[in-house]
């Protein structure tokens, strides 16, 4: 018996369509069905008629009840192991084909059968028992068990499997001393991934792998990377390192389709696919720059890569290695001394093994008290994500559990003497990242000296009180507070920055900021002008607003073009809002969804990049503009092989640089980190420049430019274009948006080496515009830092301001002035590139 390819065994019956005890009566005499006084003939007969219809109804639906539904069975499959105590492990045990692990493997079966039929609940289901493989200690046993089982009693076996160690120790007990049986322990069952017995499967590949000591080995999907591994294929590999020794398997090449639910790699602490013994299951693109490596609990391993019939990708490269027990490389816990030091949960920043235990002692000098503090803290698997209920993997600070996913400094603990002890917990399925902890030795009187001192014990500077950023995590540096004069005053008693104000976002979360914001009355809606008009009028097919805001997104199809509306290639017009790249075909010529090979990148990003670091090829349009011989100075977006976007006031002349001049620049795609080249960079020269016309070098007005390449790019994983937005397209006030950048403003500072990234969130023009003096032109867009520190946030003039839509990511803005997001409370101003989609368009063609 195969699990794989192993179809269904029962076909339900069909009952006959009707029941022949119920006749329709003949109405042939006219006569007859005339109305008569009181109920007569007719009555009797459409009374007789009516009755005998419920009655068949009923009958059918009663037989279906208790015949066709109790007969539809459903095939049940049970993957499991056991420890086998009185035989030792053979060689042999390894080959399937081997007389040996014949004759061991139909004893097994054999004695799953005996414990299967004494029980009432799943005798009467049992099909078989196949044995997938062995391995040491003593001689573990990988079993599938198939049930034929009905739809009515699923869950009862599902519940009795669930208790399969329970029926094997009742089975134990009853065997005779003297007798030859094998002696099962440390038994595990659980249901079959539904998926992994798809009949959709055309092909079914295995593939085995025993690394040794001083040898890397390597798996791969097929055809890994010259093409696409192969479509409705089930693909596993049973990896063995020797005994004392665990697997360690580190992916350097990982891309599949993005959605698991198509295309999927799980990963068991198994030799088969039991769900309670896997590790992670994985699917998308995966950063090589941010590998990743599994460790087993034991000697074996399980990798099985499942794919459907469309969509399919490079697949993976993966090395396997084996690594002694107790080696350093495996350390867990120990005693720490001295006044600060660090640690980290094993194999930081990959995933931690399952099944361990390891406890830190920390001590610190007498009269001082222990604070720690974690700056990563990844612990969430199925169950737990949320860290409320830590019944999985969890790390334990003096009695207290933590569990889930925190952010840097939201797990801090202090101790009531100079002694503390941390127990770091991981259980046999999903594993996780981990954690870095920092610990140090603090006065219990004073623990944050000149610092505020949070509520959850983290110390912040204290000029972050009452700031309106949650920089505490429990809100308790924003409680209390008397806010400054640039700040909103809530109701409830915080402080918000004042341009948060009417950003159709509820930061105080009283609504106090959205108050008082010129808006419309109850009834009533806002045209994009600010005219107000009643809901009534909406969508009625006359433009009350005066600008046709109140005809945007209504379902007509015949609708008049105005500059509010998406025109589509064919000159018809569309009144739904932002149709582009939306993944639905609106214009009939389908001109919405052409061109959409824009905005995306690649790469599952990893919650473990730290900081405001961007990950490598997280956005690939992102360019950095280099003088010849001087380093970057600007950033640009592509837009096309050939086409650059960028800012106008990067590209005028001083008295020392011509700027100007395309021959003064070399552009770099595909660059995450300044000065480091590697393969992904790609370095090309400007054939010309074109800043806008109508650019105003004191008010920064129009600052806009586009550069030509000298020869067009070739698109790869790193580099790619972001999406054009139509002159339509709406940028919602409140929404949040990425800047990226090396770091250079207008204003100077020294640049970050590694590409930053930051959100930001669309603010309000007449807000900005109160802010920043007036000087908000209707060509200028604003946004503002929404979480962070003072540098959380570094802009480069010039670069993209990136708007997420579905999957996609629209040009929204360039970089272009203000303080950029380098200080709290200070918004960026950023070119508005809707308002220069034409000139684009005349200029690029793009």
């Amino acid at each position: 018996m195969d699990y794989m390819n192993s179809g269904m065994r029962y076909t339900p019956k069909t009952d006959r369509d009707w029941d022949p005890a119920v006749q329709f009566l003949p109405a042939s005499d006219n006569k007859k069905l005339e109305k008569k006084k009181g109920p007569g003939k007719i009555g009797a007969v459409i009374g007789i008629v009516i009755f005998a219809a419920v009655i068949a109804l009923m009958t059918g639906l009663l037989v279906w009840h208790f015949h066709f539904r109790k007969n539809v069975r459903v095939k049940k499959l049970y993957s499991g192991s056991m420890r086998i105590t009185n035989q030792v492990f053979e060689d042999a045990y390894e080959n399937p084909n081997s007389t040996e692990f014949k004759a061991l493997a139909k004893q097994v079966a054999t004695q799953l059968r005996a414990i299967y039929t004494k029980s009432p609940q799943l005798a009467k289901y049992y099909v078989g028992s196949t044995v997938q493989a062995f391995s040491e200690g003593s001689v573990m046993a990988y079993c599938l068990s198939e049930f034929d089982v009905p739809a009515s009693q699923e869950a009862a076996v599902d519940k009795v499997m669930a208790t399969l160690d329970k029926l094997v120790d009742k089975e134990q007990r009853s065997i005779k001393k003297n007798s030859n049986a094998l002696v099962f322990e440390d038994v595990v069952s659980s249901a079959l991934d539904t998926r992994l017995i798809s009949t959709s499967f055309d092909d079914f590949l295995r593939f085995s792998q025993h690394t040794r000591s001083n040898h890397i080995a390597s798996i791969k999907s097929p055809g890994f990377p010259n093409k696409p591994y192969p479509a409705n294929t089930f693909m596993q590999w049973q990896l063995r390192a020797d005994q004392g020794y665990v697997i360690k398997l580190d992916f350097d090449n990982f891309n599949l389709e993005e959605n698991c639910k198509n295309d999927f790699v799980k990963i068991y602490d198994s030799l088969v696919a039991i769900e309670s013994r896997v590790m992670d299951e994985m699917c998308g693109y995966v950063s090589p720059s941010q590998p990743m490596t599994f460790l087993s609990s034991s000697n074996v391993m399980l990798v099985t890569l499942a794919t459907n019939e469309k969509k399919n990708f490079p697949g993976f490269q993966a090395h396997v290695s084996q690594i002694q027990r107790g080696s350093k490389e495996l350390a867990c816990g120990g005693q720490l001394r001295g006044v600060s030091g660090t640690f980290t949960s094993p194999n930081y920043p990959n995933y931690y093994q399952p099944r361990i235990v390891c406890e830190w002692n920390i001590e610190v000098p007498t009269g001082k008290v222990v604070k720690i503090t974690f700056s990563k803290f990844l612990l969430a698997e199925p169950g737990q994500e949320k860290g409320t209920d830590c019944r999985k993997d969890y790390v334990e600070i003096e009695g207290k559990k933590v569990c889930g996913e925190k952010e840097a400094g939201e797990v801090t603990e202090v101790s009531k003497t100079n002694k503390m002890s941390v127990v770091f917990l991981s259980d046999r399925s999903y594993v996780d990242r981990g954690f870095s902890a920092s610990y140090e030795a603090i006065d219990s009187k004073d623990p944050c000296p000149a610092q505020f001192k949070c509520a959850t014990q983290r110390c912040v500077k204290s000029q972050l009180r009452c700031d309106g950023w949650n920089d505490c995590g429990d809100m308790s540096d924003e409680l209390n507070c008397k806010c400054k004069s640039n700040h909103i005053q809530c109701k409830n008693g915080l402080c918000k920055p004042d341009f948060w104000k009417c950003d159709g976002v509820d930061d105080c979360g009283d609504k106090t900021d959205e108050q008082d914001c010129g808006g419309c009355k109850s009834g009533e809606v806002m045209c994009r002008n600010s005219k107000c008009v009643s809901e009534k009028k909406r969508c009625d097919g006359r433009d009350d607003c005066g600008d046709g805001s109140d005809e945007l997104d209504c379902s007509r199809g015949d609708v008049r073009c105005t500059d509010l509306t998406y025109r589509c290639k064919n000159n018809k017009c569309i009144s739904k809002v932002n149709p582009e790249c939306d993944g639905t075909l609106d214009c009939e010529d389908g001109s919405d969804e052409a061109n959409c090979d824009c905005g995306r990148n690649l790469f599952k990003t990893s919650r473990i990049v730290g900081g405001q670091e961007a990950e490598q090829g997280e956005f690939p349009w992102q360019v950095s503009l280099h003088i010849k011989g001087f380093g970057h100075v600007c950033g640009a977006s592509i837009i096309s092989p050939q086409w650059l976007v960028t800012a106008a006031h990067c590209v005028q002349d001083d008295a020392k640089t011509r700027y100007s001049q395309p021959g003064t620049w070399e552009a770099f795609f595909g660059l995450h980190t300044q000065r480091q080249n590697g393969k992904t960079v790609v370095k090309k020269n400007l054939k010309q420049v074109i800043s806008h016309p109508n650019y105003n070098a004191y008010t920064y007005d129009n600052d806009i430019a586009l550069m030509e390449l000298d020869s067009p790019l070739t698109f790869t994983d790193y580099i790619r274009p972001i999406c054009l937005p139509a002159a339509q397209h709406v940028f919602a006030v409140g929404n949040s948006v990425w800047i990226t950048g090396w770091g250079a403003t207008r204003e100077g500072g020294s640049a970050a080496s590694v590409l930053q990234k930051a959100q930001v969130r669309i603010i309000n023009r007449k807000v900005c515009d109160k802010l920043m003096g007036g000087q908000i032109t209707s060509r200028m867009m604003c946004a503002g830092v929404l979480t962070g520190g003072v540098d959380a946030c570094q802009g480069d003039s010039g670069g993209p301001l990136s708007y997420p839509s579905g999957s996609h990511m629209f040009l929204a803005g360039v970089v272009s002035w203000g303080d950029g997001c380098a200080r709290r409370n200070k918004p960026g101003i950023y070119t508005t590139i809707t308002k220069f989609r034409g000139w684009i368009q005349e200029k690029t063609k793009v």
